[in-house]
């Protein structure tokens, strides 16, 4: 194949808006530079490095003497990561640990504190378009879920073990499933004949708790000239939730982030559901109310009619941002 056909073969998935397969997007990045502002010579942290979009653009900014630290919980995609940036003129540290041991690494790396930290909470396409993690309902694979293959839990143990009460709970709290007593009642009843090990049998379990086959389902997103959100889409959100501790880990962070943040550093949070946001809202808005922030954003960065168009996975995307009072 020519360069050229190269080319014209690779444009259609970019002009409806599709991730290339192995690659993610940095969302909302000209909000993150603008607001996070990094500067020559500073010291960040990239806590969800992923596939390092953000983290590429804050360490041009850094300089030869700035210090970026990398966080990421997935091993393989850390080490790929660091291959992508080590063409960058700046100092950089990855960590395969999960961001809620922040305060952990800053003391280890003898430092001050950072200058501004960045946390973008969506999941990485790599790991969501990876089958053998079950994150995702596009394509078969075990019910694993965990970004951090070190975790003991699992989605699939989540469905096998769980009281139904508790997983109508994590439905509802974590995803605002509106059917998730009729889920949960029945995961319960069919794990009395045999447990739910793959993503199909799951997203087929869900579509008969809400009325549907996979044939009326599909039939009825057709004539949606804009398709739907899939049935399974926040059964499998909660989750990845519960099996991370994700809200768990944000908290954390949250906490921590005023005696790691110097004195004018930044803080910047991308959020991708309500129950994220409003741990960010709330911590903020409270930082700002005891004068450890001296500002904080008004109201949520959203992303451009043109971003999520061409990055469909932005749609839900909230950025917030605060500065560490002086």
């Amino acid at each position: 194949m020519t360069e050229r056909k190269k080319k014209k073969a690779a444009s259609p998935m970019r002009a409806k808006g599709k991730t290339k397969p192995g690659t993610h997007r940095p969302v909302l990045e000209r909000e993150v530079l603008e607001k996070l502002s990094p500067c020559p010579g500073e010291t960040a942290a990239d806590c969800t490095l992923g596939y390092g979009g953000h983290a590429r653009k804050i360490m041009e900014r850094l300089g030869e003497d700035g210090l970026l630290f990398g966080f990421d919980i997935d091993s393989q995609e850390l080490e790929k990561t660091k291959m992508r940036l080590s063409s960058v003129k700046c100092r950089f540290w990855g960590i395969n640990r999960n961001f809620r041991f922040i305060k952990e690494t800053l003391s280890e790396a003898e430092i001050s504190g950072f200058d501004l930290i960045l946390a973008d909470l969506g999941v990485s396409s790599m790991q969501v378009d990876n089958p053998k993690r079950g994150i995702s309902y596009k394509a078969d694979g075990p019910l694993d879920m965990r970004m951090d293959t070190r975790l003991e839990l699992t989605g699939e143990k989540i469905l096998r073990e769980y009281p139904e009460e508790k997983l109508s709970e994590i439905f509802d709290k974590y995803s605002d499933e509106p059917d998730h007593k009729q889920i949960a009642s029945l995961i319960a009843g069919q794990r009395k004949a045999f447990p739910l090990t793959n993503v199909n049998e799951l997203i087929d379990l869900v579509l008969n708790a809400k009325g549907y086959s996979r044939n009326t389902w599909q039939k009825q997103n057709k004539k949606n000239p804009f398709g739907s959100s899939h049935p399974a889409a926040r059964v499998f959100q909660a989750l990845r939730i519960e099996v991370n501790d994700e809200l768990g880990a944000l908290s954390d962070l949250l906490k921590a982030a005023p005696d790691l943040l110097n004195p004018g550093g930044r803080i910047g949070i991308i959020s991708f559901h309500q129950g994220e946001d409003r741990l960010v809202k709330q911590a903020l808005r409270k930082g700002l109310d005891e004068g450890i922030y001296s500002s904080i954003s008004k109201k949520a960065a959203l992303p451009a009619p043109k971003e999520i168009t061409q990055n469909p996975r932005s749609s839900s995307a909230k950025f917030r941002w605060a500065v560490r009072s002086k």
